[in-house]
């Protein structure tokens, strides 16, 4: 099995990140691209392990700019070409990274080959962040152009972004930008800790057990991402010691990835937390359970961030709830000091 690999227990979880976004002076200028958010809050959390595909394919800083430079591919050439994707599903593009002054400078197969290369040395990493709009490590919508250098219309994943995706498939992996998106950002980061809880929880010890606890305490995220996903995933479970252990962990993982990279609504939480309350509404007294209702309403209706109705509910399960409820991650999915419940 080789979905994700263990990490070292004795370790924060890890990131990798592009060079740039730490303030490293590794861009075609001389100069970085410093993000604050991951200097200054995201460090407080996560080991970093930087990664500059440009300056590790041998091009120095300063350097001359590269781009991609494609055109679209005819229908017969698909199915023998190695094509980068369009912004048009329809649409397959031939792309090449090449210099913006010397169009001999093309860096494709290197940057290709250092991102297989790479994907398979980066271990115990539960996430990613790329520097969006660089031919190298953008996630999407990175400009293509012409020969000429005219813009082509169309975008594409950067050329070792995108092979770091195929390779990795289920890793959370996000633009630096796209987190100034609240939502985004939570969606990414619940993505990171539970893979991490994966990492941690079943492929350390692997078992049919682990698998089926792990399941358990997730029941409520999935509902809020996902709700048929809990009990397709419970299909999966319950087909226990039918499949080889192997086998079944990937299968079951896979699904749960893709499950939790659905955003979660306010329509969703609102549904989660109510059945939460469930567990516990017979040992909260009516004026408090009034208050939580009443909160959850203004959730929904957009009045306060999630974290108002999670506080007050996290306070009954602590007080009122079984060991069943409280192991439930969806109440605490990352450290409240990432203030992203705050935000949504």
């Amino acid at each position: 099995m080789a979905i994700v690999s263990i990490p070292d227990p004795e370790k924060e979880i890890t990131l990798g990140i592009s060079s740039c976004l730490l303030g490293q002076k590794v861009r075609y200028n001389g100069g970085h691209k410093r993000s604050s958010f991951c200097v200054n809050t995201l460090d407080r959390f996560f080991h970093f392990e930087p990664v500059c595909p440009e300056m590790a394919i041998g091009l120095g800083t300063p350097r001359e700019p590269i781009r991609l430079v494609g055109e679209l591919a005819e229908p017969q050439e698909t199915k023998n070409l190695q094509l980068m994707s369009s912004s048009d599903p329809q649409k397959a593009l031939k792309i090449r990274v090449v210099g913006t002054e010397t169009a001999s400078l093309d860096v494709t197969d290197a940057l290709e080959k250092f991102g297989h290369e790479k994907a398979a040395t980066l271990k115990g990493i539960s996430g990613y962040v790329l520097m969006q709009k660089s031919p190298s490590c953008g996630m999407e919508r990175v400009k293509v152009y012409h020969e000429n250098g005219h813009p082509l219309g169309e975008s594409s994943p950067g050329a070792y972004a995108k092979v770091l995706m195929e390779e990795k498939p289920l890793l959370p992996i996000e633009e630096e930008g796209r987190l100034h998106d609240p939502v985004l950002c939570e969606n990414f980061f619940t993505r990171v800790y539970a893979y991490h809880r994966w990492q941690t929880m079943v492929l350390q010890k692997s078992s049919y057990k682990a698998l089926g606890d792990f399941h358990s305490t997730h029941k409520y995220m999935l509902m809020a991402h996902y709700p048929q996903g809990y009990e397709e995933l419970g299909q999966i479970v319950a087909k226990g010691r039918q499949l080889p252990l192997e086998e079944l962990l990937d299968e079951y993982f896979t699904h749960f990835m893709q499950a939790l990279k659905r955003r979660a609504n306010r329509k969703s939480h609102t549904n989660a937390m109510m059945h939460i309350l469930g567990y516990v509404k017979k040992t909260v007294d009516s004026k408090e359970r009034n208050q939580f209702l009443t909160l959850v309403e203004e959730y929904r209706q957009q009045m306060v961030p999630l974290i108002a109705p999670m506080t007050m509910l996290r306070h009954f399960v602590e007080n009122h709830g079984s060991d069943y409820i409280k192991s439930q991650t969806y109440l605490n999915p990352h450290p409240d000091q990432l203030g992203l419940r705050n935000q949504i």
